[in-house]
């Protein structure tokens, strides 16, 4: 029995194994939940960055909408209809107040008389 060859192929076995297990190590880590910010090469292509307003243009929007509002605030409106909160309130007097609680007190002595 030759000893040494023997242990010279288990040996390189054990390396051709250990290979193995480290890429399926690395394929493993790579697919499962990570925390944190994913690698550049995973992410999407970045975004352009929005483009920012100089402050004489702003100035120049801003002029241009306060005459537009101006402009709109002064065209005659056309008259609407009058709406239930412009009429005045209707009341009721005292008198037809005690009527209508007494007609309603007797409504429900009827539906209790009912019930029972």
């Amino acid at each position: 029995m030759n000893f040494s060859a023997i242990l010279a192929e288990l040996k390189s076995e054990r390396a051709r194994i250990d290979q193995a297990i480290t890429a399926i190590e690395s394929l493993k880590s790579s697919t499962g939940r990570r925390r944190g910010r994913p690698p550049a090469s995973i992410t999407a292509p970045k975004k352009p960055r929005r483009r920012r307003i100089g402050a004489a243009v702003r100035r120049k929007l801003s002029r241009l909408l306060k005459q537009r509002w101006a402009q709109g605030k002064m065209k005659p409106r056309a008259k609407a209809t009058p709406s239930r909160a412009s009429k005045p309130a209707r009341r009721v007097s005292r008198a037809a107040r005690k009527r209508m609680a007494a007609a309603q007190r007797a409504r429900w002595a009827k539906v209790k008389a009912q019930q029972s």
